[in-house]
């Protein structure tokens, strides 16, 4: 299994930065995907960051000039630092992992999750 552990969030006034950690730690072979989704009260989920143990990523246009995602394979661990960030950032933000788990092949993890919130 894989247990992925956030650190990170707050409240920040808009315009602010915020820098959200992401640990993952269990009985894993590989993670491929890792990053950070995020759900506002009242709508779906959606895409933050990921990235893949290569480097790969595919940022929505939000995120694009404000959000840099970090990962260090080594480690197990995905940083998303948050600039210029805008209420309508405020959100719940989720880690998320495509691990590879012995006996189950590639399964999607979440972590808790931490509260983001931006203030006007």
């Amino acid at each position: 299994q894989v247990q992925l552990v956030e650190s990170g969030g707050g409240l920040v006034q808009a315009g602010g930065s915020l820098r959200l950690s992401c640990a993952a730690s269990g009985s894993f072979i590989s993670i491929n995907n890792m990053g950070w989704y995020r759900q506002a009260p009242g709508e779906q989920r959606e895409l933050v960051a990921t990235m893949t143990s290569g480097g790969r990523m595919n940022p929505p246009d939000f995120v694009k000039g404000r959000f840099t995602i970090f990962r260090d394979n080594a480690k197990n661990t995905v940083t998303l630092q948050m600039n210029s960030l805008k209420p309508e950032d405020s959100a719940v933000y989720s880690c998320y992992a495509n691990a590879v788990v012995v006996g189950r092949g590639y399964s999607n993890y979440w972590g808790k999750g931490t509260q983001v919130t931006v203030s006007s």
